[in-house]
């Protein structure tokens, strides 16, 4: 069980990162979940019947010491790290000219700082086990959207990840970019309803995230755009 992978998610009592740590936890991974709401991780583990497997972790993706401290404990409980899937990130569905302003801050810290924070926090473990680094974007930040601070945020997680390969591809580290499409996720919650047409289910996306995890040795999938089927932009 020692020998076993490691990976950490952010914000993964729900959604996608959910779907991946249930994934990854099903093929031998032990994991460590992180996320702001105690009683959402402590249903998500109850659900998994508490699998010693896996620690869960109370925690802000845009603090640095909460991050620095789930990757040492992550350290600690299991020995070694080899992917970090920062999944983290929100939406507060409006635009640059109508939006309300108090609640961009977070958002831009959560989708953009947090995941500089979780490379930084990880990279020196992952050096260690010449690991992968999973973002999750979105195909908003590919496709320009009108007044969409959002896919702002995500056009900056776009470049994160291409900046971040080019410095740690000579340690052996992996990073990959997943950036979906429309998913059937909690991240719908704030907008009032699902938006019209086909979307993905978190355990859909779940299986991309997981067959870049285990990709050979030696392999490197950088860039994964998922839409579901039916969905043009």
């Amino acid at each position: 069980m020692s020998d076993a992978p490691v990976a950490l998610i952010t914000g993964g009592g729900s959604g996608i990162g959910a779907a991946v740590a249930r994934q990854l936890l099903d093929a031998g991974h032990r994991v460590t979940v992180t996320g702001r709401g105690a009683e959402r991780l402590r249903g998500f583990a109850g659900e998994l019947g508490d699998p010693e497997g896996l620690l869960t972790l109370v925690g802000d993706a845009a603090d640095y010491a909460g991050v620095r401290s789930a990757v040492d404990r992550t350290l600690k409980e299991f020995g070694r790290l080899d992917t970090v899937v920062s999944n983290a990130g929100f939406a507060t569905h409006d635009s640059v000219a109508d939006g309300d302003p108090a609640g961009w801050t977070e958002m831009v810290l959560t989708n953009v700082l947090g995941p500089a924070l979780l490379i930084r926090a990880s990279v020196d473990a992952l050096k260690e086990t010449r690991g992968r680094i999973v973002l999750v974007g979105s195909v908003a930040g590919f496709v320009p959207t009108p007044g969409n601070i959002y896919g702002a945020t995500k056009w900056a997680v776009t470049g994160l990840a291409e900046n971040t390969r080019r410095q740690v591809t000579e340690w052996g580290i992996g990073v990959t970019l997943i950036a979906p499409g429309r998913v059937e996720t909690p991240f719908w919650d704030g907008y009032g309803s699902l938006p019209p047409g086909h979307l993905l289910t978190a355990d859909q996306l779940a299986d991309s995230i997981v067959w870049a995890i285990r990709q050979p040795e030696g392999v490197d999938v950088n860039t994964v755009v998922v839409r579901p089927i039916g969905q043009p932009n």
